[in-house]
């Protein structure tokens, strides 16, 4: 995190709660840490108990609390929102991706039911604290909000989603002061893209096609997620920023 601080302002977020459902692993975790460096008070969420408990006792999670949600349980988001005294800043990084399962449309639609209408729960929820602090939202798109994904539909129909809800919701509330941005990571290296990483077949294509020629990690994905939230984006709202190393330039 150390150029995460050199970049933004010590301090940038203190005093704000943030909440980032999906905050126990990769981008999300990223995020969580980001905000808490930054001096958020910050709750991230995680699918399971264990998945809490390993993100705590992991370095750098100092000063985050964690807690279990199932981002397709509404009545738990509307709880876990309802506790929280204010809100800033939510942060929807809970996702799942299943690939060639997705194909079957039962798993196609708990895939959807997670990466989209989860955010959607988590968005309605907030609305009333992040209208109290002017606050903000910033979901996580992908590169198959622009894309098709031949072993993924699920989640390129889910991340495709994402994209226009952000646009709808940030046309919906922009009058009750609350900015709804989007991050579209490219291949980050985090535990969704393990299996790519470690193939070097399908690796090679990816990173020939990304002009930096590497993955991206998810602090690079956080320094964004902070930007999106921070005043220096007071003006943008509804849009979605590719951090993607240049993939979708080529």
């Amino acid at each position: 995190m150390a150029g995460m601080m050199d970049t933004f302002a010590p301090g940038l977020f203190h005093d704000k709660k943030v909440l980032v459902l999906g905050g126990t692993s990769g981008i999300g975790l990223g995020a969580a840490r980001a905000f808490s460096h930054l001096g958020g008070q910050v709750v991230a969420t995680g699918a399971t108990e264990a998945e809490c408990i390993g993100a705590a006792n992991a370095p750098g999670s100092l000063g985050i609390e964690f807690t279990p949600l199932d981002v397709r349980d509404g009545a738990a988001i509307e709880t876990l929102v309802a506790e929280l005294e204010r809100l800033a800043v939510l942060v929807n990084a809970a996702g799942v991706i299943r690939r060639d399962a997705e194909h079957d449309p039962e798993i196609f639609a708990e895939t959807v039911a997670i990466n989209l209408t989860g955010t959607m729960r988590a968005c309605t929820a907030a609305k009333a604290k992040l209208t109290s602090a002017r606050g903000c939202v910033v979901n996580i798109a992908s590169m198959l909000t622009f894309f098709g994904g031949a072993r993924v539909p699920g989640y390129a129909a889910s991340k495709g989603g994402v994209g226009q809800l952000t646009k709808s919701l940030a046309a919906a509330w922009a009058g009750d002061g609350v900015r709804v941005n989007a991050v579209a990571p490219g291949w980050i290296a985090t535990p969704l893209t393990q299996a790519l990483q470690d193939d070097p077949e399908r690796a090679g294509p990816i990173l020939a096609r990304t002009p930096i020629g590497r993955w991206g990690t998810p602090e690079e994905v956080a320094a964004g997620i902070v930007f999106l939230a921070s005043p220096a984006a007071q003006f943008v709202t509804g849009t979605i920023l590719p951090i993607d190393g240049g993939y979708l330039t080529v």
